[in-house]
């Protein structure tokens, strides 16, 4: 079917015949997003803690990290399917390595950027590091954190769009499937919702992260004391 010949009449025809079938692979899409984003996130925050409290540590993470976020997608992809064969499972864990160094490196990025003067203030009442961590430095560094699991968000739609290459499901699905009969309202069918998820997810984390960043200024509007601390404490 030649795109010339299209209209966005035949393309909410075509929507509305396949709904259930797109409906199923939007699911599979968002599905492995959120699986993939979520290992990475429950792996990638302790180790940016990790790489704030050790240069050495913050050197091999942050490199070995980085070498798989320059991998080019399919490439990763393929490897993990020699290893682990076809299937759903083969694109989350690639999803999963994509989104570490995002997640920690923003996550070091933030631990790093905290006021000093907040720290003497915990130690001044006799926070442990532990709760120095989670009362103080943790809190503070969320905006980072947002700002690195919005990127890996973003990326990781992008790169579902590939899962059929190594069976996996999504709306890349119907992409491969218009390409193959070369349908164009099967190709739009499956580029344009992703391009929409890929879109709201980042207007969605990024008004996330300037609320917490307008909470973070408005609790860092005065220099901080040990009665503050003690507050948050």
């Amino acid at each position: 079917m030649e795109s010339e010949h299209l209209t966005f009449a035949d393309f909410l025809s075509y929507i509305s015949r396949n709904q259930e079938l797109l409906w199923e692979y939007f699911i599979q899409h968002i599905t492995m997003v959120v699986i993939g984003l979520g290992l990475a996130f429950i792996v990638g925050v302790p180790l940016g803690i990790l790489c704030s409290k050790s240069k050495w540590a913050a050197k091999v993470i942050l490199f070995i990290t980085n070498i798989l976020q320059v991998v080019p997608s399919l490439a990763m992809l393929v490897v993990l399917m020699l290893w682990m064969g076809l299937g759903t499972t083969t694109v989350m864990v690639g999803l999963f390595l994509y989104s570490l160094n995002p997640i920690a490196r923003n996550t070091y990025v933030g631990l790093k950027q905290v006021d000093p003067s907040y720290l003497e203030s915990g130690k001044g009442i006799g926070m442990s590091p532990f709760q120095m961590l989670m009362k103080v430095r943790f809190p503070l560094a969320l905006t980072y954190i947002m700002s690195g699991l919005r990127i890996a968000a973003v990326i990781a739609i992008g790169v579902v769009t590939i899962a059929p290459l190594v069976g996996g499901g999504g709306l890349g699905r119907e992409i491969y499937a218009g390409l193959n009969s070369n349908n164009s309202l099967r190709i739009f069918a499956g580029a344009i919702p992703a391009a929409v998820l890929a879109i709201v997810a980042d207007i969605v984390l990024g008004m996330l992260q300037r609320k917490m960043d307008l909470a973070k200024r408005k609790s860092a509007g005065a220099t901080p004391s040990p009665a503050k601390m003690q507050n948050i404490n």
